[in-house]
């Protein structure tokens, strides 16, 4: 079991079309610790900590949005275990 820490931001129409809490109920699902906020340039960012496999899961659901969405962008950077210090659980909105 590899455990993994991302960064994510998500571009495209995804606020206002309940993308953060699409986010937050699928990473509670996948078991996985972080938070999700909307950006002012209108993306969304998320900080995800937990299994590598659950986490490409909650890439690939990135990728496709809630109904209402479309995403242009998903941008992957790996953070270091350090940064996993702190994050949420469960996963959370952040406002």
């Amino acid at each position: 079991m590899a455990l993994a820490v991302r960064r994510y931001r998500v571009e495209g129409e995804v606020q206002g079309v309940g993308f953060r809490w699409y986010v937050r109920e699928h990473a509670r699902a996948l078991g996985l610790a972080g938070w999700v906020r909307n950006e002012p340039d209108g993306a969304v960012v998320l900080v995800a900590h937990g299994e590598e496999a659950s986490l490409d899961t909650l890439e690939r659901g990135l990728k496709i949005g809630p109904r209402n969405s479309t995403v242009s962008d998903v941008v992957r950077r790996e953070l270091t275990s350090f940064d996993a210090v702190g994050l949420p659980t469960p996963f959370a909105i952040e406002r």
